[in-house]
């Protein structure tokens, strides 16, 4: 299960992990979010880098894991690296996360859950005020819509 640790400077305790996420919209200007396995909780789909990718790749290669969807990619939303915030993996690795999260659109596929994954679908955001969001997330979505033109760093 990931466990999201907050605290100044709790980075310190972790290693870096690099990672991606896609807020894509649908025709109503809902938000696509994924519920993880691991923890139940509501998220932006995206994940980690794997060695030989850039982001984008990634970014599109997760989201296709997680939902089905092939997606294209649009402008960066923001990069996001708190050095206090730790997430604590089940395993026990510990992560300082360096995210770059990125507007996307559905380009094929059909919407799903994955083995990543126990539910999906597009939320206003009234809607997820009833659902549990992870909160690093909700910054990131508030930054989506804001719609600025030059990418949040965080």
């Amino acid at each position: 299960m990931a466990k999201l640790i907050y605290g100044d400077r709790v980075g310190r305790l972790g290693k870096f992990m690099v990672g991606t996420a896609a807020v894509i919209f649908d025709s109503d200007q809902r938000i696509l979010l994924t519920r993880r396995t691991d923890n139940g909780r509501w998220c932006l789909p995206g994940g980690r880098l794997e060695p030989g990718e850039n982001v984008t790749e990634a970014c599109a290669r997760e989201v296709l894991e997680e939902t089905g969807l092939h997606i294209a990619i649009g402008r960066l939303v923001g990069v996001y690296t708190s050095p206090d915030l730790l997430v604590e993996y089940a395993d026990g690795n510990r992560w300082q996360l360096i995210s770059f999260i990125f507007e996307a659109e559905v380009q094929s596929g059909t919407l799903g859950v994955s083995d990543e994954t126990t539910d999906c679908g597009y939320y206003s955001l009234e809607e997820m005020k009833r659902i549990d969001v992870m909160e690093h997330h909700q910054e990131r979505i508030a930054d989506a819509l804001a719609k600025q033109t030059t990418p949040f760093v965080r």
